[in-house]
């Protein structure tokens, strides 16, 4: 029986090796490679495996270096034909619409049993999306507060997050940190801002933000 190929990409080594361990005694999967972080685990796919290429990746929400969202849209533009799980303790509206925009097969939280851990993980070997009641509810309220966002001022709702630090006077870096994104996704939202709000630089945007009464006083 060909089993399924699985990599796990978590910053907590007690998660990954829990993970590892539970599905090693599984007959139906193999795991073939860690990660603690996305940028590692861009890094170990282009270098490949002995065992060939993950099959699934069950990929961490929250880490440093690249979170989840960004390692997953990455993956999904250089390696197109994967298949990834969001594996997270967050349950945040933005944060689902956010994982699936970029690619993610399946949310799921860190609070399955492991049964429902199999059925996600079987479930996008096969292509088929596996979300729990919870999570499909935060996609819809995600997907509807975009679009009341959109129709508001044209700005998705981490554009504006991004727009009221700068306001704040915060450097890329800064929001980065806060926002646990990277600092080549703040630059690309910075750039996005600047076009939509037809501002020339970040001094203009954090007036915008004042004169719209985003921002603190």
């Amino acid at each position: 029986m060909e089993r399924i190929k699985v990599m796990i990409v978590d910053d907590h080594e007690m998660v990954r090796m829990g993970l590892r361990t539970y599905l090693m005694v599984e007959p139906k999967f193999e795991v073939i490679g860690e990660a603690g972080n996305g940028q590692e685990a861009i890094e170990a796919l282009r270098q490949g495996y002995a065992e060939g290429m993950p099959d699934v990746i069950l990929m961490d929400l929250m880490m440093p270096n690249m979170n989840g969202v960004e390692a997953t849209r990455l993956i999904m533009q250089e390696f197109p034909q994967m298949k990834i799980i969001i594996l997270t303790s967050f349950l945040e509206d933005e944060q689902v619409v956010e994982a699936v925009e970029a690619g993610a097969v399946s949310y799921v939280l860190k609070t399955v049993s492991a049964d429902e851990l199999i059925y996600a993980l079987q479930g996008a070997y096969r292509g088929m999306p596996v979300m729990t009641g919870d999570v499909s509810q935060a996609l819809t309220r995600g997907i509807r507060q975009r679009t009341a966002q959109g129709e508001a001022d044209g700005l998705t709702e981490r554009e504006k997050e991004v727009l009221l630090l700068i306001a704040e006077g915060k450097t890329n870096k800064d929001i980065s940190e806060e926002l646990h994104i990277s600092i080549k996704t703040v630059k690309t939202h910075v750039s996005n801002l600047l076009m939509k709000c037809e501002m020339d630089d970040r001094t203009q945007l954090a007036i915008y933000a004042h004169r719209k009464g985003w921002a603190k006083a």
